[in-house]
C-alpha cells in the first residue's frame, strides 16, 4: 500500500515516540488545500514524525484525505485515533 515499508518493531518504537506528541497539522472544514500540504511537507522534512488532526464529519472522508497526504507525501500511517493521524517518512538528508 505504501513505497516505505518498516518493520513491525520499528511501527511499535515510531507509536510510542509518537504517544506524547501534539498534532502540527490541521486540517479544517476546507480539506485538503495546497497550503496544507506544504505545512504537511515542511512538518516531515523537520520532524519525520507528525500528527495530523482532520476534521471532518464521517469516518470515510478522513480515510480518504489521509490517503491522498499518503500518497503525496510518500508516507506511512503509523496510527490513527478518532480524528488524530500518526504519519512518518524518513528525511532523505538525515
Amino acid at each position: 500500500m505504501y513505497k516505505n515499508m518498516i518493520s513491525k518493531k520499528e511501527l511499535i518504537t515510531l507509536r510510542c515516540q509518537a504517544h506524547h506528541l501534539k498534532p502540527v497539522v490541521m486540517i479544517s472544514h476546507k480539506g485538503l488545500t495546497d497550503t496544507v500540504q506544504l505545512e504537511i511537507e515542511r512538518a516531515l522534512l523537520d520532524h519525520e514524525l507528525i500528527k495530523i488532526q482532520i476534521h471532518a464529519k464521517d469516518k470515510s472522508t478522513r480515510e480518504k484525505i489521509l490517503e491522498e497526504i499518503l500518497k503525496a507525501r510518500d508516507a506511512i500511517l503509523i496510527h490513527t485515533v478518532g480524528f488524530i493521524a500518526t504519519i512518518y517518512r524518513k528525511n532523505p538528508d538525515s
